[in-house]
């Protein structure tokens, strides 16, 4: 990492509903610099991986999740962060990835206790640059909630609307009318295949459960309310 050379990263903004709660996975540096601070999960690319290669095998090592195969998982590619101070290392170009995953276990093994699911407004003082490189992967997940179907992405193979309507108030961080809701995401076409199963076991008529369909846009948008300002100073992503 000396002269003009540049080692190349990948840092993930993995982000899951737990709990009605917006979480992203933080891991806890064991070493310098930023020795005991959280930061995203990541790493340095590999001489034989591309990008989406090293977001997947980092990924999959922090969560145990694939990215193909199984439709519930989603990843994509964030933006590129250069600054030339961002690691006190040396020269560093990362790439940020964003994961949109359903609820997932903590993580479990001997690395269990530095690596956590925290809400996102409760995070700030992070590592080298990843608060902006969160507040960017909130940012981009808000977005695609509005014109894209992803919000499924956070939720199990089968779920109900009541399900899918707390991912959108947790990821705007709002609160969403219960049946504009359930009429806009029924009326799509495409969005949500039902089931033939039903929720037993609580109070009136027992709600349908539905899974994800093959539509990848809304139309129109589903636009999102103002947020929920937070109210313990952490940064209002």
């Amino acid at each position: 990492m000396r002269g003009n050379l540049f080692a190349v990263a990948v840092d993930l903004v993995v982000l899951t509903v737990r709990r009605d709660q917006l979480c992203v996975l933080l891991v806890k540096r064991g070493e310098r610099p930023y020795e005991s601070h959280w930061s995203l999960p990541g790493g340095f690319v590999q001489a034989d991986e591309d990008l989406g290669d090293t977001a997947a095998r980092e990924l999959a090592a922090q969560t145990g999740a694939a990215t193909q195969g199984a439709v519930q998982g989603h990843l994509e590619q964030l933006a590129g962060y250069a600054a030339p101070d961002r690691d006190p290392r040396g020269r560093v170009l990362s790439v940020g990835y964003l994961a949109l995953l359903p609820d997932l276990p903590d993580p479990e093994g001997p690395a269990s206790g530095s690596a956590a699911f925290l809400p996102v407004e409760d995070v700030y003082g992070l590592a080298f640059d990843h608060d902006r490189i969160l507040a960017d992967g909130v940012e981009r997940a808000r977005a695609k909630l509005e014109y894209t179907t992803l919000a499924a992405a956070f939720c199990p193979a089968e779920f109900t609307v009541s399900d899918l309507r707390r991912v959108y108030e947790a990821v705007w961080r709002t609160e969403i009318d219960p049946r504009n809701f359930q009429r806009k995401v029924t009326s799509t076409p495409g969005f949500l295949i039902p089931t033939a199963t039903r929720v037993t076991g609580g109070r009136g008529r027992p709600p349908q459960l539905f899974r994800r369909g093959e539509a990848t846009t809304l139309h129109p948008p589903m636009l999102r309310e103002p947020t929920r300002e937070p109210a313990n100073g952490a940064l209002a992503h």
